[in-house]
């Protein structure tokens, strides 16, 4: 358009009769909406959990009610840097994976692991995570320098008061898990400790799951003075996990919301 214009010095009208562009299409300047209101609701949530990407903010943001496009809130979210980086993982060699069925229900199989850190002094602590395989719940998070079987039975029993017992818990191989005091308290109450095979984690896959959101979420971006730190907002983390973080295998739903539809 602009080369008839400027070679040929013939007018706008002329120059887009001859290159076939109708007028009003060069005519147009576009005009974009005012996002600063939708700017700052974008901005609250990524400076609150900056692990979240622009698709998780945009269900936050339809949750209050806006129904923008979700394109806008990409565009907006790239614009303020907010980009997640994501972390590369070690390749390792293809294996053949078994699928996990998932329950009919909540409370009908649990899955237990462990998941090391450190403080700031250095000092290492770990965290027994426990999830309801259904709902995607963290029905548990202990904390402490040393968790054995004892202490394991006792964060189940203080579970089991709240919303009772799962018929089924998958763990793995680990001393706590395999310990004398664990299989009697099983035996007693009639859960089936269900082992997956050594050096398959991926048998354990929704705990596992769980496991790297707890630590991408919460570990890496906290700083522990103490260990009575790391039990507060470790803590505060399953709270906002469980009532506010919307979960994409459960339809966007959070772990609450989607056991409290089952049980509807």
């Amino acid at each position: 358009m602009r080369f008839f214009e400027d070679a040929f010095g013939l007018s706008r009208q002329r120059a887009c009769r001859l290159a076939g562009i109708s007028p009003s299409v060069m005519a147009y300047q576009p005009m974009r909406a005012n996002d600063g209101e939708l700017r700052a609701r974008i901005l609250e949530p990524a400076r609150d959990r900056p692990r979240y990407g622009y698709r998780r903010i945009h269900v936050l943001l339809r949750r209050e009610g806006w129904a923008g496009n979700r394109k806008r809130t990409y565009r907006i979210y790239r614009e303020e840097k907010l980009s997640v980086r994501r972390r590369r993982r070690k390749r390792v060699a293809a294996a053949p994976r078994e699928a996990l069925p998932v329950p009919s229900r909540p409370n009908v199989r649990w899955s237990m692991d462990f998941v090391s850190d450190t403080l700031g002094d250095g000092r290492t602590f770990r965290a027994l995570n426990i999830v309801d395989d259904f709902s995607r719940e963290a029905v548990a998070i202990e904390v402490g320098r040393s968790i054995p079987g004892s202490r394991v039975v006792r964060v189940l029993e203080q579970a089991a008061r709240i919303r009772g017992l799962p018929s089924r818990i998958v763990v793995d191989n680990g001393p706590e898990f395999t310990s004398r005091v664990l299989d009697q308290w099983a035996y007693e109450h009639q859960v089936e400790l269900h082992f997956i095979q050594p050096g398959k984690p991926v048998q354990n896959a929704f705990v596992g799951s769980f496991n790297g959101k707890f630590r991408d979420e919460c570990l890496n971006q906290s700083w522990f003075v103490s260990l009575a730190d790391a039990c507060r907002a470790i803590g505060a983390w399953r709270l906002d996990y469980n009532r506010f973080r919307p979960h994409s295998s459960l339809g966007d739903l959070t772990p609450e919301e989607y056991a409290e539809r089952a049980a509807a």
